[in-house]
């Protein structure tokens, strides 16, 4: 059972989804926020697997809480809830710890397996925000030391690939390896770059200058 929290300063939005995700056998709704502090409070009560996070709230914005809740905890997951999929915030919101993004008008069906992907460990990252968010505004972020030092040139690859929003599956054709390889690789990336997950490692290899950022689409 997956235990999830909605939060949402709309009452109506949070109510529909909970309601939508409530329907699934494997889907627990176990609480619910209105802004950003009430979301820090009912965390730590509830502790939830994944949380539905808005990003436009009062009081506190949905960045701002989603970096305290996984400064006190590394075990929820964070799914930044955004009208566009250009939308600025999202950056930061990925960079503050987030695991991903969802269009607040996706489907039921993609919700579901939004909350179901992140519960498993893995980004919800879709190539379009790859490469037209991340893209855009790591223009103005700082940029790391090179990761030659710490990474092999194959680990590299791979991180160059999946920076680009590839799938393991995909980044395993580029490279003629095999599916399990891949994800032994990436498993190596995020521990030697002390990284929370692919999101973390999109937006270190934009910072650390591994993939360039490219034109705006």
């Amino acid at each position: 059972m997956i235990r999830v929290m909605v939060v949402d300063d709309q009452e109506i939005v949070r109510a529909g989804f909970s309601a939508l995700l409530g329907s699934h056998d494997d889907l627990e709704i176990v609480g619910q926020a209105g802004d950003g502090a009430e979301a820090i409070e009912v965390a730590r009560d509830v502790r939830p697997d994944v949380i539905l996070m808005d990003v436009r709230m009062p009081v506190l914005d949905g960045i701002a809480a989603t970096r305290q809740i996984l400064a006190e905890s590394s075990e929820p997951k964070v799914i930044v809830l955004t009208t566009f999929d250009l939308d600025e915030y999202v950056y930061d919101a990925l960079r503050a710890g987030a695991s991903g993004f969802l269009l607040k008008h996706a489907s039921p069906g993609e919700l579901a397996a939004a909350v179901r992907v992140v519960a498993a460990g893995d980004a919800l990252l879709a190539p379009s925000i790859t490469r037209r968010l991340v893209e855009d505004f790591a223009k103005a972020r700082p940029v790391l030391p090179p990761v030659d030092a710490t990474l092999t040139p194959r680990e590299t690859d791979v991180l160059r690939l999946l920076a680009k929003g590839r799938s393991n599956r995909e980044i395993a054709a580029d490279l003629v390896l095999a599916e399990q390889t891949v994800k032994s690789h990436v498993s190596r990336i995020l521990t030697k770059l002390d990284l929370r997950d692919r999101a973390q490692a999109v937006v270190y290899a934009y910072e650390a200058g591994v993939v360039a950022p490219g034109p705006k689409r």
